[in-house]
């Protein structure tokens, strides 16, 4: 086993905040990113309350909740040198990183190594169908995608004690598309019974991966629709004071492209990124509203806030605070359009090490711990986007 990062050594108490939530986008082999985080996270005592992710956030998820805390990291640590162990191909890490003095020999190795994931997959994770799908009968499930993930549903039920996540501490979401529909649908701990069905219908992006059958209904990638579950932790009625923890693995932000390539390239992370600074800007305002509504009833005669015409305002009051927090990761611009299917184990290993990095840079910031005043609402923190980094 690959050597993890450092510890920390930051050690904190527990924030004034009522829910620690982490929420985990989606981006294949990015997600080494957001358990590197997670390691920060742990080592500070920063415990979640509440996990939620989409596509390969929703496997870290279940990983994550799926484990006692002492149990976490180990396991995290297992699925993804599962998923990078490439024994036949270019050797050794420390081989693999003297070979790669220059960027550009770097984005050949990792161009070959992207094509070696769609031609054999990803141990523990998903293989080839073999004959293609285009020489399949139409209406089989092996016609509706190029790989098979039954390993994956081993790998989780190797990983993941679902009986735990099932008893609802950490509260636990992971987001879905019904293909029938075309709604997004959240399979939470609070209202399903979560199996490993529910966490690979999270993560079948189609055409690569199969649809998954959850109760007669089938189900694709939340990705589709919204790549993070920000905005279901924004939406739920349980309204706590939260700090939040948003870890994107696709920048919204980015340079004019200037060829073909990094075109691509940045079309995938405009795709991706969903948007998540816009909506936590909307939040913030609506929840600038909420707490001005919260201060007009309290000003409101006792006779006057049951009558039926009060009731909207009186339910859309809302005295919580939130700190959220975002940490995205920043691609090497040797990593190019493949950096989502990219599973070789240095690539992994530089993923975790970033998330790590990062996640320790702004846990030591002290403004993300103070709570918001109630007029305010919202703080929103990209420690460091701010920093200039």
């Amino acid at each position: 086993m690959a050597k993890p990062p450092l510890r920390s050594h930051l050690r904190l108490e527990r924030p004034p905040f009522a829910c620690i939530a982490l929420l985990l986008q989606g981006g294949g082999a990015l997600g080494a990113y957001q358990a590197g985080v997670y390691q920060g996270l742990a080592e500070a005592n920063l415990h979640p309350d509440w996990i939620a992710g989409i596509s390969i956030g929703a496997i870290n998820t279940a990983i994550i909740a799926g484990n006692p805390p002492e149990k976490r990291i180990e396991r995290l640590r297992s699925f993804w040198e599962g998923i990078s162990a490439d024994p036949w191909f270019w050797g050794a890490d420390h081989i693999r990183a003297a070979m790669l003095p220059g960027d550009e020999a770097r984005s050949l190795f990792n161009q070959a190594s992207a094509t070696r994931a769609l031609v054999s997959g990803a141990p523990g994770m998903f293989q080839p169908r073999l004959p293609s799908p285009w020489l399949q009968p139409k209406g089989s499930p092996e016609a509706t995608s190029y790989y098979d993930t039954k390993s994956l549903r081993a790998t989780l039920e190797r990983l993941v004690d679902f009986d735990r996540i099932n008893a609802g501490v950490p509260r636990f979401s992971v987001g879905a598309v019904n293909i029938r529909s075309g709604n997004f649908v959240y399979f939470d701990n609070t209202t399903h019974r979560i199996g490993p069905e529910h966490v690979m219908a999270s993560g079948a992006l189609p055409p690569g991966f199969p649809a998954i059958e959850i109760d007669g209904e089938f189900y694709w990638d939340g990705g589709l629709v919204s790549n993070t579950p920000l905005q279901w932790m924004l939406e739920c009625h349980d309204r706590r004071d939260t700090l939040a923890f948003q870890i994107d693995l696709w920048s919204a932000r980015g340079e004019l492209p200037g060829n073909m390539l990094e075109v691509m390239v940045r079309e995938k992370e405009i795709q991706y990124s969903s948007r998540t600074r816009a909506n936590t800007d909307h939040f913030a305002r609506e929840q600038r509203l909420r707490n001005a509504l919260a201060t007009a009833v309290e000003k409101l005669p006792e006779e006057l806030r049951h009558l039926p015409e009060f009731a909207p305002i009186i339910a859309g009051q809302d005295r919580s605070v939130y700190n959220i927090v975002h940490l995205i990761y920043r691609a090497r611009h040797y990593e190019g359009h493949a950096k989502d299917y990219e599973f070789s184990r240095l690539s992994m290993e530089e993923h975790w090490q970033a998330g790590h990095r990062d996640a320790t840079r702004t846990l030591r910031q002290p403004e993300i711990y103070e709570r918001p005043p109630r007029h305010e609402g919202v703080f929103v923190f990209d420690v460091l986007r701010d920093a200039g980094d």
